[in-house]
């Protein structure tokens, strides 16, 4: 079973904001960088998470100026964070449960990264084509 380390190993924490910048400037982060959901970041710990989903209910939804509004009015702060040593597995059936596509992970309250729910499809699907090569050999073997 794979590690969360292992699905963050070729990256680093790139794509956060810092509490006091606005909505505006998280959703250009996004936006430039094709992603979901940015970390809230304050001295490099994980204060909060700002989503789509934030978005739409926190800032849309209430009609509030995404240039006047920071992100520590609306950011998500109740957050489950996993380790890096958490296996993939558990993450899938957590992100599942809760309804999450992003996962913080943190060592303490140090962002390691962010797991989505892209990252753990796309791990999934290469660990199951590698089933079903293993299979198809082995088929072929004792045909």
């Amino acid at each position: 079973m794979a590690a969360v380390s292992e699905l963050l190993r070729d990256r680093s924490v790139t794509y956060h904001v810092q509490p006091e910048q606005t909505v505006c400037d998280a959703v250009h982060l996004m936006v430039q960088n094709n992603v979901g959901a940015v970390a809230v970041v304050r001295s490099a710990e994980l204060v909060g998470i700002f989503s789509e989903r934030d978005l739409m209910r926190r800032v849309v939804a209430e009609n509030r100026d995404p240039r006047r509004t920071s992100i520590a009015e609306v950011m998500t702060v109740d957050l489950m964070v996993v380790s890096p040593d958490e296996d993939v597995e558990s993450c899938l059936a957590l992100m599942n449960q809760r309804g999450f596509r992003h996962l913080p992970v943190c060592e303490g309250r140090i962002l390691k990264g962010l797991l989505s729910l892209r990252d753990v499809l796309a791990h999934k699907m290469v660990e199951k084509d590698g089933e079903v090569r293993m299979m198809r050999a082995y088929i072929a073997q004792n045909t």
